[in-house]
C-alpha cells in the first residue's frame, strides 16, 4: 500500500489551490469527489470524478516527462498545477489530465472516469458521446469516453482550471474522506518496468461509472498528517 498524506479526521480540507499544489500521488485521490464542469453550448455539463490515476514526476517511467523530457507535447506538463493537459492517443482519442506541483515539476493526474451530477447533465453527455449507453461506464468510463461526453480536446490544452466560470474548471465537491476509495495498478502502461504494478490507480469503490474495477484493488488508507 502506498501511503499518502491524509488526515485526521478533525481537520477539514485545504482549499483546491493546495490540492493541486500537491505531487500527483498525494493529489489523485483528494480529487476523487471533485467537480468537473465544462461549459458547452447547450449549457453547463456538471459531474463528479470517480476514478484517477497519476503521474509521478520525471522519475516515473509511465509519464511522459520521465527523465525531464521537455517537448512541445509535454511542456505543460511543467507548468503550475491546475493547468490542464490534453493530448491525442491512437490519433483518436483524447485523454486529459490535471497537472499537479509545483512549476518545472512535471507531475499530473488522468482523469479516467466522471459521474455525471444530474440526469439532464447525463442526457448532453450521452448526446455528445454519439453512441449506444447500455451502461453507465459506457457513458464515461475511460479517458476517451469521458473527453468525447464532454467535448474536451486539444483545443482546451494549457487552460487553468481554477478559473470561475471557465469552460473547463475545477470546483470543490464530495469530502474524498467520506468516500470508499481504492487504489490498484495503472492501465495499459507495461513499458513503465518497475512502475507499472505500482497502485497509482485511484477510484471509488463499486461506483458503475469506473472505467475498471479491479478484484486485487485494496481500500486507500490516508495517514494521519496532513500535507
Amino acid at each position: 500500500m502506498v501511503p499518502v498524506n491524509g488526515n485526521d479526521g478533525h481537520t477539514p480540507l485545504k482549499p483546491l489551490s493546495s490540492l493541486l499544489a500537491l505531487p500527483a500521488i498525494k493529489a489523485a485521490p483528494l480529487l476523487l469527489g471533485q467537480h468537473l464542469v465544462r461549459l458547452t453550448e447547450d449549457g453547463e455539463i456538471r459531474c463528479r470524478i470517480v476514478e484517477a490515476e497519476s503521474y509521478g514526476g520525471a522519475e516515473d517511467k509511465g509519464s511522459h516527462a520521465y527523465g525531464g523530457r521537455r517537448t512541445n507535447r509535454t511542456d505543460v506538463m511543467f507548468h503550475t498545477g491546475g493547468t490542464a493537459y490534453v493530448y491525442l492517443i491512437y490519433g483518436m482519442h483524447h485523454c486529459f489530465n490535471i497537472v499537479t506541483a509545483e512549476k518545472n515539476d512535471p507531475h499530473a493526474v488522468l482523469i479516467r472516469a466522471v459521474e455525471p451530477l444530474t440526469p439532464r447533465d447525463a442526457q448532453l453527455m450521452a448526446a455528445y458521446r454519439g453512441t449506444a449507453i447500455r451502461k453507465p461506464s459506457d457513458l464515461s468510463g475511460g479517458p476517451g469516453k469521458l473527453c468525447r461526453a464532454l467535448r474536451i480536446d486539444r483545443s482546451l490544452n494549457g487552460l487553468r482550471l481554477d478559473q470561475p466560470g471557465g469552460p473547463l474548471r475545477l470546483e470543490s465537491g464530495d469530502d474524498p474522506r467520506s468516500l470508499p476509495i481504492v487504489q490498484a495498478a495503472r492501465i495499459n502502461i507495461p513499458y513503465a518496468e518497475e512502475y507499472a504494478g505500482l497502485p497509482w490507480r485511484f477510484y471509488i469503490r463499486d461506483n458503475p461509472y469506473v472505467s475498471a474495477h479491479d478484484s486485487k484493488a485494496e481500500p486507500f488508507i490516508w495517514t494521519e498528517n496532513r500535507p
